[in-house]
């Protein structure tokens, strides 16, 4: 059978339509890795499989569900036509549609626990209301994980207590650095996507930055950290780089981690979908930071304890969300690593050792 492409649909975008739209897999001597989307709208509920310290899963429970998403994804559209001017004199041309792209592992071996949620991301795709064209955007967003959950919330403290003081175990993070580039490298993510993700956060409070003498069309002024986070490190093991950007209109800096070249990889307006949409996300649960009446200068010491910020009106709940994620962290040690770890240690030897 063949299908024909929308005249208005780049050819990128239509190829990617036409094929299979959910439930790919990938097999290996150990497990596969299973892909499926749901369209994040104002219409979203969580699934049963959902993280739930996912940030847009927290948005979308509680008696203001509704509300919370119109607002959110509202702000989206606003803070993408902002980013792009040009032919765009009434700032709404551009649209954001966003699907969750869930990730889990399929053990071969029969068991309880066979089928275990990986990791959660955001894809977006700009539709230009002006032509009709729909664009791919970039996936990434909101990257949420299980395993992350497990290491920051369980391996992290118990190598702290054992030590007596803040501790980082050398290993720290390689597994899941080893899923995440493997996960990648299946055909379930090739199959689907094209590019790499990038994944864009909120800057560390413990780190100073420093603006440098670039300035990009779209990303906006670029930061320097005075040295690696944490969080550098453990994306570091996920094979991603970083780098800093203030866009315009912007009160602080975003972190962007990415393969190859954050730049010239992807058009503006893609990276303008990726900054309206986490740049909305970190207003809503990071406002001492990215809703501050202020915005950063040369130097920049991000903090939450500032209180000169306003907030978004999208109710999200942060204690609770820390809470969580140290539920579902012991979730993923009794449900993924113990039931699991001859498995995860035999395949992740094997894996280090195809890489040297």
């Amino acid at each position: 059978m063949t299908l024909a492409c929308d005249e208005h649909e780049g050819t990128d975008f239509c190829e990617r339509r036409l094929r299979p739209p959910t439930d790919w897999l990938i097999m290996s001597n150990e497990f596969t890795f299973h892909v499926t989307t749901t369209r994040f709208d104002a219409d979203y509920a969580p699934s049963a499989d959902s993280r739930i310290t996912t940030n847009f899963a927290n948005l979308a429970r509680g008696e203001h569900r509704e509300q919370n998403l119109r607002n959110a994804l509202a702000m989206i559209d606003g803070r993408l036509n902002d980013l792009i001017r040009e032919e765009n004199p009434s700032r709404d041309r551009y649209a954001v549609e966003l699907d969750i792209v869930s990730a889990s592992v399929q053990f071969t071996a029969a068991g309880e626990d066979r089928v275990f949620p990986l990791l959660e991301v955001l894809d977006v795709v700009i539709v230009d209301t002006a032509t009709g064209e729909r664009h791919q955007g970039i996936v990434g967003n909101n990257f949420s994980s299980y395993v992350r959950d497990y290491d920051f919330s369980i391996v992290l403290p118990a190598a702290t207590a054992a030590a007596g003081r803040f501790t980082v175990p050398e290993d720290f993070g390689a597994l899941h650095g080893l899923l995440f580039d493997a996960f990648l490298e299946s055909d379930a993510y090739r199959e689907r996507f094209t590019q790499a993700p990038v994944v864009c956060i909120s800057v560390s409070t413990s780190r100073t930055y420093s603006r440098t003498g670039y300035r990009h069309p779209v990303l906006g002024f670029e930061y320097e950290q005075d040295a690696y986070s944490l969080t550098d490190e453990y994306f570091g093991r996920m094979g991603l780089q970083v780098r800093y950007f203030m866009p315009h209109g912007s009160v602080a800096p975003l972190a962007f981690y990415f393969r190859g070249d954050l730049v010239g990889d992807h058009t503006h307006l893609q990276l303008a979908g990726t900054i309206a949409t986490m740049e909305t996300f970190q207003k809503i649960y990071r406002p001492e930071i990215y809703n501050a009446d202020t915005p950063a200068g040369e130097v920049f010491q991000p903090s939450l304890d500032h209180t000169d910020f306003e907030r978004t009106p999208v109710n999200y709940d942060r204690i609770e969300r820390s809470q969580l994620a140290t539920i579902q962290g012991q979730y993923t040690r009794e449900h993924f690593i113990e039931p699991h770890r001859d498995v995860l240690d035999r395949w992740a030897a094997d894996q280090l050792v195809s890489t040297r």
